[in-house]
């Protein structure tokens, strides 16, 4: 055996004897005498080795190198540009691949990008060596040399469409069906050229999850057109990473469009009892009662506005800060709500409050569209996460209970109260649906004894007499 094939032998690399002896004179003759097959060996051996990367995930933007093998998954428009100093016109395709350790763009130029667009298709592997760097969206590779491997299998499914489950950081290319969460307005900002740009943000989820889709320039003025329980498609996104999350971004080349489709999400919550001072949670409950909106002055001299709004589940209840555009937000007693990434904060008489601001998201669910989760008799998930369709009784010692607020309310709104074995008619939204039952008709609120099974947030109307602040209905209609 030769000192070559001995160096090939402990090479764990995938490439041919014929190609490594090739490489290996290539290197004698551009040292010039100065090393013998053998340490030109050692240094192929050595490069090789260094380029071989186990992943797309190990492909770093350092590198001088990378070899690796992929699946295409999609493959983008070929795209034309000036080039200085030359009279013929640049040409890429920007091709997806991926492996089971996550995806990356792989830029195709000139020869390489008319070759693409006749000879690839998707779902086929490629074994690709290229130079690394820091795009647009993520790492991506500008390939060097490019050839099939019909014989090597990668478990990546290509698909017209995406979960948010199977997103990853550098994946582009992207079209995601979702049904709108919120909503946010266009804002305008200067660049550094001079020019302004545009963004706005929404939030969509499907049935693996929830993300924020961030809008630019062109595709801003695209979110103003839809609204919460919209179901969209967002098209031709990337993705990118903010604070620690995985955003979808869509630019001039993308689009927001209204689809016809049955998109289910369904939230995962935190039960309030057990949230802390300075978590970020995701909390979900009925809201029992809703402030009307504050102005304030900021110390720059700009407006600021708040809505404090109570929301309860089956464990306990809290006190909720709609901060700016989210105080807009069409919400009122016997509404279910769900609440992602708000902030539990110390709040007035050290009861714990939640805040949710710019990066909160506030749904309001409509609970005859299978949003609530079934579980057990306590009104929690399997998972120990309050159930939508329970209301609790009441909170913990610092929280007041049903009765106790629909106390305070008639206090507050100085309402006339029943004389007591009077009989009455009472209309309102049902916000607990346990024993008693409680309406609210938006100026005050009545306790009903009833053996009737109401749901939270139907409009009933309850007839009876009252006793002991109580109204003991004889019928429910």
């Amino acid at each position: 055996m030769s000192d070559i094939e001995g160096v090939y032998e402990d090479l764990e690399a995938d490439v041919s004897l014929e190609e490594f002896r090739e490489a290996v004179e290539e290197k004698v003759e551009q040292m010039g005498g100065l090393a013998d097959e053998e340490t030109a060996a050692m240094l192929i051996a050595h490069e090789i080795g260094e380029s071989e990367v186990g992943g797309v995930a190990d492909v770093e933007p350092g590198m001088e190198e990378a070899k690796f093998v992929a699946k295409v998954i999609d493959i983008g428009e070929l795209r034309t540009f000036e080039r200085d100093g030359e009279d013929e016109d640049g040409r890429v395709v920007n091709v997806e691949v991926a492996d089971e350790t996550g995806s990356i763009r792989a830029a195709f130029w000139d020869e390489h990008a008319e070759a693409t667009l006749e000879e690839l298709e998707e779902g086929q592997v490629l074994r690709i060596k290229g130079r690394p760097k820091e795009g647009f969206s993520g790492v991506e590779v500008s390939v060097d040399e490019v050839e099939p491997d019909p014989d090597t299998d990668i478990d990546v499914q290509v698909s017209d469409t995406h979960t948010v489950e199977a997103l990853s950081l550098g994946l582009s290319s992207v079209n995601l069906v979702g049904v709108v969460l919120d909503t946010d307005t266009v804002r305008t900002f200067d660049r550094d050229d001079g020019s302004e740009g545009k963004v706005a943000n929404l939030v969509v989820g499907d049935s693996t999850g929830r993300i924020r889709v961030t809008m630019w320039d062109e595709r801003a003025e695209q979110v103003t057109e839809f609204e919460a329980g919209d179901t969209v498609e967002v098209v031709d996104g990337y993705v990118r990473e903010r604070d620690g999350s995985l955003e979808l971004h869509v630019g001039n080349r993308g689009a927001l469009e209204a689809v016809d489709a049955d998109v289910e999400y369904v939230p995962e919550s935190v039960p309030i009892e057990d949230v802390e001072i300075g978590q970020t949670v995701d909390i979900a409950g009925v809201v029992r009662s809703a402030d009307p909106k504050r102005t304030f002055d900021r110390d720059d001299g700009s407006e600021g506005q708040v809505r404090n709004v109570r929301v309860q589940d089956a464990t306990g209840d809290i006190r909720v800060a709609l901060w700016g555009s989210k105080a807009d937000t069409d919400l009122g007693p016997g509404d279910e709500v769900a609440l992602a990434d708000v902030e539990i904060q110390d709040g007035w008489q050290d009861d714990l409050e939640a805040s949710a601001g710019w990066q909160s998201t506030v749904t309001v669910l409509d609970s005859e569209a299978g949003t609530s989760t079934e579980g057990d008799d306590d009104g929690t998930d399997g998972d120990g996460n309050a159930g939508l369709s329970s209301f609790a009784e009441g909170g913990d010692g610092a929280s007041t209970t049903a009765d106790e607020s629909a106390a305070d309310d008639d206090d507050e709104t100085g309402s006339e109260e029943p004389e007591p074995g009077e009989e009455i008619e009472f209309t309102g939204v049902v916000v607990q649906a346990g024993d008693p039952v409680v309406l609210d008709d938006g100026e005050t609120t009545m306790s009903v004894a009833t053996d009737a099974s109401v749901g939270l947030g139907e409009e009933i109307t309850a007839r009876g007499v009252v006793r002991d602040g109580r109204l003991e209905a004889s019928d429910v209609f």
